[in-house]
């Protein structure tokens, strides 16, 4: 139903869309009709209401109109059948056809049209339905308003919510109950029957009564002037702006008076430049919301131009003028690394709006294969969140290798003598630590690196007292030296790396050999001895050369695993930047469709 403002609220055909039956205590005036069978109630206004009824004689379903008011005022009686007769001269394929007009017994009048079966476009435009079949049902709707300003009829309330998308591809403009008949065009033989009515059935409708819907509305309108039907272009571009846009032109309320009078219209492609409107599309929505009624084209024209964009027409010589304009901006954003998104926007919309310039598909190569020396902060930030993710990957893998040391650490139990059980519960122990740190990494990505480096050189400790330092403890030096290798952190610091291998490796050895801790090898005339085992393969060495061996190799086995991560990471980060670059040149709208 329309708000009053001012003027007492007709019902639309909208109401004439089945939804809950309204208010079964509320009093039904019209009497029996002969040929109609009445039903429900299916929509209300102030001055009436609509119910089903079922033609006997050809047997149809239609819309009943009748009056509410118990004693409707001659005035009441005659805005009503004004309402029917406007409607009803109007013989257009997107205007509701009134079958029928008429008095029962008690001269209470009513008219039959068409039932409407669908959804208004209102609601077509919240449930973000795709815009190609929203501009074609446009089209036909500035058709049927050619069709009204023709015969000197101007709407006044043209909105989303007054049209209609039956289920059928039918589109139908509702709520005529505020259209006003244009002075100059009295004499038409078709409006004869309308206006002979005299001028008082046009109360509330006369020229500067404010009617409308605040927010498409017309300046003029808002300011009382006359009435044109340049008036409803404006309505019409603010429909096609709300279409292109996915938003309003104006805030609704109050606050919509304000804003229209402040500035009327706007530029849909300028409001959302992520959405790439068509150039040919935005020219024409601008023009119909033009502040000076005299700018703004015929609904005619506004029609046939959204028809020639449909049928695949395009306005080159716009193109590459807005291209080269989108080109100029991308140059000028490229500059700043803060703005590299907007420079990727607008290098494609140059791209995509004239494919054979050369200077936007160079600037598009150019950002997608060179990246800036200093990066986006969004780029920054998808790059942190990658990392995150690998952290949390590593962290659940590491989390079942230190787990493994449960099931495998026994197999090697019976060669060695335990001396110290203390420290096979310490070993395990700092296995359950690491464990537990790395299940707390594959959740958050974000464990300190000295939590790791410390947390592995405990085990590496206890592993040493357990079983050497010189039989199994370099092996497991090299495998966590590869694990660490993998964080960037120490992959870009080989320094910090080569120092942990060397603590890890020679701190048992060291605090052995000068007597801190009890020593887990002995050197024998025959070799090594460890924890009573002999091991051929190191004769005639001494310790220290062992020991740096031992180091050396693991070095080795660092500066492989670090050379390997660095070049993984360096072609990670560029794909990924290149990835993010093309992101850029996608608009915001279909990133976002692709992510949910």
């Amino acid at each position: 139903m329309k708000p009053s403002n001012g003027d007492e609220p007709t019902l639309s055909p909208e109401d004439m869309v089945t939804q809950p039956a309204a208010d079964a205590s509320a009093p039904v005036l019209l009497q029996d009709l002969p040929g109609y069978q009445l039903g429900d109630v299916i929509g209300r206004g102030g001055m009436g209401e609509v119910v089903t009824a079922l033609d006997v004689q050809i047997g149809r379903e239609v819309a009943l109109k009748r009056m509410r008011a118990a004693q409707p005022t001659a005035e009441m009686i005659k805005r009503f059948i004004r309402e029917a007769k406007v409607q009803a001269v109007l013989d257009h394929p997107a205007i509701v056809p009134v079958h029928e007009l008429g008095t029962d017994a008690a001269g209470n009048p009513y008219f039959t049209m068409k039932r409407l079966v669908g959804t208004t476009l209102h609601d077509a435009l919240t449930e973000r339905r795709p815009i190609q079949p929203l501009l074609r049902a446009f089209a036909d709707v500035c058709f049927a308003i050619q069709l009204a300003h023709e015969r000197g009829i101007v709407h006044r309330d043209l909105k989303p919510a007054n049209v209609m998308l039956g289920n059928y591809n039918d589109v139908y403009v509702i709520d005529w109950g505020v259209a006003r008949v244009s002075g100059q065009r009295r004499t038409s033989t078709i409006l004869t029957a309308v206006d002979t009515l005299s001028p008082e059935a046009e109360v509330g409708t006369q020229t500067g009564a404010l009617l409308g819907t605040p927010g498409y509305m017309a300046p003029e309108q808002m300011k009382g002037d006359d009435v044109t039907p340049a008036a409803d272009v404006f309505s019409l571009g603010a429909i096609l702006f709300e279409i292109l846009a996915a938003e309003p032109l104006h805030p609704s309320g109050r606050e919509a008076i304000t804003s229209t009078l402040a500035r009327p219209g706007d530029s849909p492609a300028r409001r959302r430049p992520e959405r790439a409107i068509a150039p040919e599309l935005d020219q024409v929505c601008v023009e119909a919301l033009a502040e000076d009624p005299a700018n703004r084209p015929t609904a005619r024209e506004l029609a046939e131009r959204v028809q020639r964009y449909l049928d695949g027409d395009r306005d080159l010589e716009h193109r590459r003028a807005i291209a080269a304009e989108q080109l100029a901006i991308a140059r000028a954003a490229l500059a700043d690394p803060a703005r590299r998104s907007e420079a990727g926007q607008a290098a494609s919309r140059a791209l995509a709006l004239d494919p054979e310039s050369a200077d936007a598909a160079k600037l598009v190569t150019q950002m997608i294969l060179e990246p800036p020396a200093k990066l986006p902060a969004e780029l920054e930030k998808s790059l942190e969140d990658e990392e995150l993710a690998l952290n949390r990957q590593r962290g659940r893998n590491a989390m079942w290798a230190f787990l493994s040391i449960y099931l495998f650490l026994p197999m090697f139990l019976f060669v060695q003598d335990i001396r110290n059980w203390v420290d096979l519960i310490a070993l395990y122990g700092a296995a359950t630590v690491m464990a537990l740190i790395s299940w707390q990494n594959g959740k958050t990505g974000r464990t300190p690196m000295w939590v790791l480096m410390v947390g592995n050189f405990v085990l590496a400790y206890t592993f040493a007292r357990l079983t050497s330092s010189f039989v199994l403890t370099v092996g497991l030096v090299c495998g966590q030296t590869l694990a660490l290798s993998a964080r960037s952190q120490l992959a870009r610091r080989p320094w910090l790396l080569f120092g942990w291998i060397v603590i890890a490796l020679m701190t048992p050895i060291v605090l052995e050999s000068v007597g801190l801790i009890d020593r887990t090898w002995t050197m024998t005339p025959h070799g090594l001895l460890s924890k009573g085992t002999i091991l051929d393969t190191v004769r005639n060495l001494d310790v220290v050369s062992l020991a740096l061996g031992q180091a050396a190799l693991a070095c080795v086995v660092g500066f492989v695993a670090m050379a390997t991560t660095r070049a993984r990471e360096d072609a990670q980060r560029r794909a990924h930047i290149q990835a993010w670059h093309l992101q850029q040149l996608v608009p915001r709208a279909a990133r976002r469709a692709t992510t949910t």
